[in-house]
């Protein structure tokens, strides 16, 4: 059973949505996290082993937000991206497992030698 949004602001002083569900639920995801972890072809590939990692992406600013139908958002970064669909599942999964995604994001950037700082 999905959740249905009830809230989505878009904070532009701390670069983040906010999103509340039916449930109750409310989660803070900032544009780092979001932008690292698009649903997109470009960041996950068409199949397992076929991501890529994002760098540099500290700085990414979410410019803006559009409905998708009733069931997801498309986000808009000032890097240029803006394909992948964000879903409600999908936002509510996030908003759920946000530490441990992102910690897992910074231990394949350590691996990978790479950095959340522009080049």
């Amino acid at each position: 059973m999905t959740a249905i949004p009830t809230e989505i602001v878009l904070h532009r002083k701390s670069n983040s949505l906010e999103i509340a569900f039916s449930d109750g639920a409310r989660f803070n995801l900032p544009a780092e996290f979001l932008r690292v972890h698009s649903p997109s072809a470009e960041v996950r590939g068409h199949g397992v082993g076929q991501e890529t990692l994002q760098v540099g992406k500290r700085n990414v600013v979410l410019k803006g937000l559009e409905p998708a139908g009733s069931y997801a958002l498309k986000l808009e970064f000032d890097d240029g991206h803006d394909s992948g669909l964000f879903d409600w599942d999908l936002l509510y999964t996030y908003g759920k497992n946000q530490q441990g995604l992102w910690h897992a994001y910074l231990e394949k950037l350590q691996a990978a030698g790479a950095s959340r700082d522009p080049k």
